[in-house]
């Protein structure tokens, strides 16, 4: 939900967003051994870490950190109905002490400077831009400190058919070269990046898609907003099945430097 291309999702009702996504198992592609590996390259993992999970949805990977770190998490989302969803996935999964959760946005954060150790933000961080978000969430995380995020970026040069859709939804996107070069002029030593394989989007994402959108209009009456935004959707798993291997999620790891 790209805030410059506000056609066509940003006419329709952010309770039409939410009813339809806060339904799937999680937000956007990614996967948990993702997460996972990400994770492996934050240095300096100690008790008693402080996280930011910046654009949360229901918390898919929320549960992941918390059940990995021993942490204390800030899970923000925009809309309510995915905070809410975040808070029931907690209380069944019994990490309702480790997961604070907040209703923001990501441009209106109400952090303290050098308050976390950690900032995730997994499919989210276009939605506030790849380097406007790396550059004012730095201020928030200590020295030493670790932020990883998922962007997403061109895989290949053989692109032409790809590009004019996939500009309209990530104006933003480029090659991963360019996004570690961003990176480091936002003020991070770059650790690492790596290439979210494709049953990222196909299996764990596009899949749980695909299930929802019948039930979605279903439960919408089939009203036009609900009928137009399961074509977009639809149009999203479409336009990826043919031109999947020229974009895809990229997690880019840094480092804020010690003073």
């Amino acid at each position: 939900m790209n805030k410059e291309n506000k056609e066509p999702i940003f006419e329709f009702d952010f309770t039409l967003i939410t009813d339809f996504f806060r339904a799937l198992e999680r937000q956007g592609p990614g996967g948990d051994e993702q997460t996972l590996r990400a994770l492996e390259f934050i240095p300096n993992i100690h008790p008693g870490l402080r996280v930011a999970d910046i654009g949360c949805g229901t918390g898919h990977q929320t549960e992941v950190l918390a059940r990995h770190l021993d942490a204390s998490i800030t899970a923000v989302d925009l809309l309510p109905g995915m905070i809410e969803g975040l808070e029931a996935r907690m209380r069944r999964a019994g990490l309702g002490d480790r997961v604070t959760a907040l209703v923001r946005s990501m441009d209106d954060l109400p952090f303290r400077d050098g308050e976390f150790d950690l900032i995730w933000a997994e499919g989210s961080i276009y939605n506030i831009g790849f380097e406007r978000g790396l550059t004012e969430w730095r201020r928030y995380l200590r020295p030493g400190g670790a932020i990883a995020v998922t962007e997403c970026s061109w895989l290949s040069p053989l692109r032409s058919p790809a590009t004019a859709y996939i500009r309209e939804n990530f104006p933003d996107i480029d090659t991963p070269s360019a996004k570690v070069r961003i990176l480091e002029k936002a003020g991070y030593v770059p650790l690492a990046h790596f290439v979210l394989p494709q049953h990222c989007w196909t299996e764990n994402y596009f899949a749980l898609v695909a299930a929802r959108i019948p039930v979605f209009l279903e439960e919408q009456g089939h009203s036009p907003a609900a009928v137009r935004m399961a074509a977009l959707m639809r149009e999203e798993v479409e336009h990826y099945r043919v031109h999947g291997t020229d974009y895809g999620y990229v997690f880019y790891i840094g480092q804020n430097p010690e003073e």
